[in-house]
């Protein structure tokens, strides 16, 4: 099945910023890279601006989180676990961030790839509706699916 492509317009705030791209083959996660060096010690937060402003397409978002290896190789927690980005966020200075907590002494350095993202299409208009749900099999409610 043949993927839809969506177009999406960018600015980039460094000229020496490595350029967006889909890693191929392997995932449709985008890495953002870190847009200066900085030196954080433990302890510290620090707002790590991403070098970029994307506009999205109208009914997409972009959901922002760090990559696998961001904690093992920097020692870095994104401190609001999930960025959501709406497509209204996409103005000439409406940069991405992404906010970290420093866990251990560390250096970013520009460039570096920190985070990633990818674009999912807005969820559809909901309409809750009451029910007792008595038609539903429980499983047992909230983190009691086992460990294995």
């Amino acid at each position: 099945m043949e993927k839809k492509k969506v177009e999406i317009k960018i600015k980039y705030f460094n000229d020496e910023l490595e350029r967006l791209r889909p890693i191929d083959g392997k995932s449709d996660w985008i890495d953002l890279r870190s847009a200066e060096t900085v030196e954080l010690k433990k302890g510290d937060f620090h707002l790590l601006p991403l070098g970029v402003a994307l506009k999205l397409p109208e009914g997409y978002e972009a959901h922002v989180l760090p990559r696998s290896s961001t904690y093992k190789n920097y020692g870095l927690i994104m401190v609001n676990s999930m960025g959501v980005v709406d497509n209204s966020y996409c103005g000439p200075d409406d940069q991405y961030f992404i906010p970290v907590y420093a866990t251990r002494d560390t250096v970013v350095n520009f460039n570096d790839r920190i985070c990633q993202f990818r674009i999912v299409e807005n969820q559809p208009e909901i309409e809750f509706v009451e029910d007792d749900l008595t038609g539903g099999q429980n499983r047992g409610g909230f983190g009691t699916t086992g460990t294995k």
